[in-house]
């Protein structure tokens, strides 16, 4: 007997008989020996619905309310799975985030979690319960007010769990088939991965991949929690995610590049004119620091000679972009810029793989596919595993093309579907 985790996004209970379908599937898995505790995500777009009636009814809605009317529609969906599996003669118990025992701090809208005490969850299934979790959601250690852990945070709840009930493995159901070489609606031909690392997986999500959430992937590194990404839509197997150590002895000839992500979220601001003298750059961004403001990529281009000038270059969640020229804004004169540009119509393409490390010639090789795409290249950023650019939004689409043909990662037929339409 094995304990496992599963977790089913937003399309795989966008309705009623996805909820049945879901719950057939949960079912199944409990016949098989197997005790199993379930997170679900709230249904299609309710998360999205709900933000769009706070808003209609306040401009700025108090944070502590926005997640106590958030956290709803996760409380929607574990009833109604609940239901639908006592309605298939098994017996199961839906509990919020708090009753399952997740503590977090007290940063609503995107709070991290602290601790994981399932206690509630363990008497369940010692008395044979499908346990079914309300995800995304916690309680505050210090207000003990309901806190959400922002977008995708079923993703890093399931893990969590995992790690508190020490599961033999998280299943995260999406509406694709597992994790692919690039999106498949922009690479039709996009291979399914079988087995990739934390490691790649963590730059893969830190780079615009949607299909794993980045601090779920974290989560499951530091416990060694394997995860299998898989379709709630199909009985295919899906890709493992998984300790390096696990990939080791593998097929020697196997790709040197696990994929290629993408990332249209982004904006580029550029600190034009800044003084070329010690402590400038470090001004700067502790001012964005400051302003709780994740700086991505930077640039600090050769100083003029003439002029004893530079220009900075960094990129930024475009959400945030106008809270960083405000604050930048507010100290021109201290540092002594000349100006601001802004930039939102860019967008990050991502090489990805631990195998070159060991391969020359990858950086080469990418950079001319991208030329002879005809696409201009506007920063360019490294990691041991990764190399990123930054290209005009445009030009996304075809740099991300070329760069998956260079490297050989097409399939010769069809392998990506997106069931749901959403890729989560």
């Amino acid at each position: 007997m094995a304990l496992i985790v599963q977790k089913y996004g937003g399309s795989s209970v966008a309705d009623a008989e996805c909820v049945k379908r879901v719950a057939q599937r949960i079912v199944a898995t409990r016949k098989a020996g197997n005790d199993v505790v379930v997170v679900v995500s709230a249904m299609g777009d309710t998360t999205d619905d709900l933000i769009d009636k706070a808003e209609q009814v306040s401009p700025l809605p108090p944070a502590r309310e926005l997640d106590m009317l958030l956290t709803a529609g996760e409380r929607i969906s574990m009833a109604l799975l609940a239901m639908a599996i006592a309605n298939l003669g098994h017996e199961a118990r839906s509990f919020t985030g708090s009753q399952a025992g997740v503590i977090t701090d007290g940063s609503h809208g995107k709070a991290k979690i602290i601790d994981v005490t399932p206690g509630r969850i363990r008497t369940a299934l010692d008395e044979g319960s499908i346990c079914i979790v309300a995800g995304f959601q916690g309680v505050s250690q210090g207000t003990k007010d309901i806190t959400t852990l922002g977008r995708g945070g079923s993703d890093t709840t399931a893990v969590a769990l995992a790690a508190a009930l020490s599961a033999d493995v998280c299943e995260i159901y999406s509406d694709v088939d597992g994790v692919f070489t690039a999106d498949p609606r922009i690479v039709p031909a996009a291979r399914k991965v079988p087995k990739i690392s934390y490691e790649e997986m963590l730059e893969m999500a830190a780079s615009g991949a949607k299909i794993l959430h980045l601090r779920c992937v974290e989560y499951a590194r530091r416990y060694n929690i394997p995860i299998h990404v898989r379709s709630s839509f199909s009985q295919k197997e899906g890709t493992w995610v998984v300790d390096s150590s696990e990939l080791e002895g593998q097929d020697m000839e196997q790709a040197i590049i696990s994929g290629v992500a993408h990332d249209r979220s982004e904006a580029k601001i550029t600190v034009v004119g800044v003084p070329d003298k010690v402590g400038e750059a470090a001004t700067i961004f502790t001012v964005l620091s400051d302003a709780e403001i994740n700086i991505d990529m930077i640039v600090q281009n050769v100083s003029a000679a003439s002029t004893g000038r530079t220009d900075i270059s960094f990129t930024l969640p475009a959400t945030d972009g106008q809270a960083a020229l405000s604050a930048l804004n507010k100290v021109k004169e201290r540092i002594g810029f000349e100006s601001l540009r802004y930039d939102d119509r860019i967008g990050k393409v991502s090489l990805i793989g631990a195998g070159m490390r060991s391969h020359p010639g990858v950086t080469a090789k990418l950079f001319a596919a991208i030329a002879d795409a005809g696409v201009n290249i506007e920063m360019i950023s490294t990691s041991e595993i990764r190399i990123s650019v930054v290209v005009a939004q445009d030009d996304l689409d075809t740099a991300v093309a070329a760069a998956h043909r260079a490297f050989d990662l097409d399939s010769e037929q069809v392998e990506a579907v997106v069931y749901g339409g959403t890729g989560r």
